[in-house]
């Protein structure tokens, strides 16, 4: 599977989203889109390279990964409503749209690891590969438990105006981004080990732009800025975000 057929199912899947979520205004298809052509990318990866137990090792740990995502957002915006993310570009063509290819453009850096080992048409991998397995599946449980901690929290009408501070989120102030992190960084390992040297400096692009994103960028500074905002007068708050680590799950101190 060459990288540029990747990009262009990237693009042409976002591109596709983008015209009727424009039109209706909806945000209901950005996040089970993003999903989407994580699936369709692997999909075609398998079709192309052969159901070898390697690929379909990766495939499964990236659709599993999707279906989870995708589902738990697509509940999510059908019960909230619209993303506020979007609030100050919906309406513009321009800004919508470049939203959106870039969303897909960064689905194929993330991508790029499991792209590679599907051109390589990779048989077999030795047993340390197991070692991205166990990541995965502990970032995969630790997200989902997370998101689904924070869903029952906020969806409770009783804890409205609260933060979260209960289960995981006890531990970390953002788990699930942890959780995600360890996703790819897991993927990433476990496909080192069909990758050439180049093609594993070009897959790390993987892991580090999710952690660069979640760490500096749309992820923790947007939510933590929120979260100020709206509970930074609270004592108890300042109090539990000085206690709690920002990202990696740890006792409070």
């Amino acid at each position: 599977m060459h990288p540029l057929a990747a990009l262009f199912i990237c693009l042409a899947i976002n591109m596709a989203a983008f015209f009727p979520a424009y039109i209706w205004q909806t945000d209901r298809l950005t996040d089970i889109c993003y999903a989407l052509t994580f699936v369709a990318v692997a999909a075609y990866g398998l079709a192309k390279s052969g159901a070898t137990a390697a690929n379909l090792t990766v495939f499964t740990m990236i659709c599993l990964w999707a279906v989870r995502l995708g589902g738990f957002l697509f509940i999510r915006v059908h019960t909230l409503g619209a993303d506020s993310r979007f609030d100050a570009i919906r309406t513009d063509f321009l800004k919508f749209g470049a939203f959106w290819l870039l969303q897909g453009f960064t689905v194929w850096m993330m991508m790029l690891p499991g792209t590679l080992f599907f051109a390589n048409r990779v048989k077999r991998v030795p047993l340390l590969a197991f070692i991205g397995i166990a990541l995965w599946l502990a970032g995969l449980l630790m997200e989902t438990v997370a998101d689904w901690q924070k869903y029952q929290f906020i969806t409770n009408p009783a804890n409205s105006g609260k933060w979260i501070d209960i289960g995981l989120w006890r531990y970390s102030r953002h788990p699930n981004y942890f959780g995600e992190i360890l996703v790819w960084l897991g993927i990433y390992i476990y496909t080192w080990f069909g990758l050439s040297l180049t093609q594993s400096l070009v897959g790390l692009l993987s892991p580090l732009l999710i952690s660069l994103l979640l760490l500096f960028v749309s992820g923790i500074p947007l939510l933590e800025k929120k979260a100020d905002k709206r509970h930074g007068d609270n004592p108890q708050y300042r109090s539990y975000k000085a206690k709690t680590n920002v990202l990696i799950p740890w006792p409070p101190g």
